[in-house]
């Protein structure tokens, strides 16, 4: 069984930039969204996968994922998915000894900038870096899913 801890912020300005180390493109949907569970497909640069995460409790929640072909991925994006597609740019940002995921998104959730980091325990330490804002791990607005129905530019 997966466990993932994650917080999350908001990025309040851009000096994140000059220490990221790697990127990609992602683009998801999800084919079902529930209090208890969300299923979504995910085409991240050239891989695909089908994500399986349980109810938050706190920062914490299950998660299982699944390589699959990346025809069924297309497929399954075009054809099944609720709400429109989520789409970003991921930027791998390492800080003090943690590795920061900054996600830019773009299309109906442009200027939603958020960061992320997975922790081993809801009570791991971490420094906050200089860019990291509001905190908003436990705002459901914030969840991927939700942006899929109801994007950023609407608030």
């Amino acid at each position: 069984m997966g466990l993932e801890i994650e917080r999350k912020f908001l990025v309040v300005n851009d000096s994140w930039k000059g220490l990221v180390e790697a990127s990609s493109h992602l683009k998801q949907g999800y084919l079902a969204s529930a209090p208890n569970a969300t299923i979504r497909v995910r085409i991240e640069d050239d891989t695909a996968t089908l994500n399986i995460k349980g109810a938050t409790v706190g920062i914490t929640r299950h998660e299982y994922e699944y390589p699959i072909p990346m025809s069924d991925a297309k497929e399954l994006l075009e054809k099944m998915i609720s709400g429109a597609a989520v789409e970003k740019h991921r930027y791998r940002v390492p800080y003090a000894g943690h590795l920061w995921e900054i996600d830019v998104f773009t299309g109906e959730n442009e200027g939603l900038v958020l960061a992320e980091l997975e922790l081993t325990s809801e009570t791991e330490d971490f420094n906050r870096p200089d860019w990291l804002g509001e905190e908003v791990s436990g705002e459901k607005r914030y969840y991927n899913a939700l942006l899929s129905i109801k994007p950023f530019s609407i608030w």
